[in-house]
């Protein structure tokens, strides 16, 4: 394929996207913030912090830490830092013809001092139209990408001959897609199942077995059709697998780091403690702050989302909060 792609961030996210892209594209810009990862990732073909065992073809992956020069060299931009740092690394940035470029988000959080999606934000600060924007979704864990394990992804823009295009720029033996031109609701479920999934965590770090886990995880996509319905009305089938699926997988995998700091927090962590023990970030704790400010807008019943908030941001006991909790879900 002649598009050459940009992978901008140095996490397992990106790594996995990058080897992902690398099986079919002749040319994979990919950006890495620190000039030690670059230089390793050129010397051993690994990246030196995640996902150690995936080996990179030099030929393809061309590591840089120049932003502007990787933005500048590729068509196709597939963003994939968390959303925490997404305003420090953008902001003021400017390239020229970036808003004729096409832009894939892999970042599963809000953008917190917008309280915005990452495709509202691309459009906001680059004046990329939307219909060349698009969300990679799951369900699908880097670590099992790196493992080769089958894994499915969902690309969503309204631009159907883009979605397929990342599509197909993504598919592999091992990976399959399909396409959505829902951008919104995709891009906002997937942020609300980490926090689901850190709910998810609390719970099981407090002790409650499957048989809670499965009435809250249910609850969990109720809660999550009615926000996005309110947010985006158009019709969706939230129990597809870029929806019901991707919730699923981070709710109850060993690899989801929002369940894994949900259950540090029900086992009495802080949230500094918490995150300190932590090498990734877990979108979910920023993501909830967002989620709970954009629905004073829309007046939405988000009671997972609530318990979530008051436990990680109003310091209440996740023993309180699960109890009153449990007591709301039929």
């Amino acid at each position: 394929m002649d598009q050459s792609f940009g992978v901008i961030g140095g996490g397992s996210w990106a790594t996995a996207i990058a080897k992902m892209l690398s099986n079919n594209s002749s040319k994979v810009n990919w950006w890495l913030r620190s000039e030690e990862s670059v230089e390793y990732v050129k010397k051993f073909r690994h990246n030196d912090r995640y996902l150690q065992s995936v080996e990179f073809d030099l030929n393809k992956v061309h590591p840089s830490n120049d932003l502007r020069k990787v933005v500048e060299e590729s068509d196709v931009l597939v963003i994939a830092i968390p959303s925490a740092f997404v305003y420090e690394t953008f902001n003021g940035f400017k390239v020229d013809g970036i808003e004729n470029k096409i832009l894939f988000s892999a970042i599963k959080g809000i953008v917190p001092e917008y309280h915005s999606i990452p495709a509202r934000f691309f459009h906001k600060e680059f004046g990329i139209p939307y219909e060349r924007i698009g969300i990679i979704s799951g369900p699908c864990h880097a670590e099992e990408i790196a493992l080769e394990r089958l894994s499915y992804l969902t690309l969503a823009c309204p631009n159907q001959e883009i979605a397929q295009m990342m599509a197909d720029a993504l598919a592999c033996r091992y990976v399959k897609t399909s396409t959505s031109e829902d951008i919104f609701g995709t891009e906002i479920s997937a942020v609300m199942k980490n926090i689901m999934a850190i709910a998810s965590g609390i719970c099981h770090g407090l002790g409650y077995g499957d048989n809670f886990q499965a009435v809250l995880i249910s609850n969990a996509i109720q809660e999550i059709e009615e926000f996005v319905d309110a947010v985006s009305p158009v019709h969706r089938d939230v129990n597809s697998s870029a929806y019901l699926g991707d919730l699923l997988v981070t709710a109850y995998s060993q690899f989801s780091r929002n369940r894994a700091f949900g259950m540090m927090i029900g086992k009495g962590y802080s949230v500094k403690a918490a995150q300190l023990e932590m090498s990734m970030v877990a979108e979910g704790y920023y993501a909830v702050k967002s989620i709970v400010e954009m629905n004073k807008k829309f007046e939405v019943k988000l009671p997972i989302t609530r318990a979530v908030y008051n436990i990680l941001y109003e310091k209440i006991s996740p023993v309180i909060e699960m109890n009153l909790l449990k007591d709301k879900f039929v």
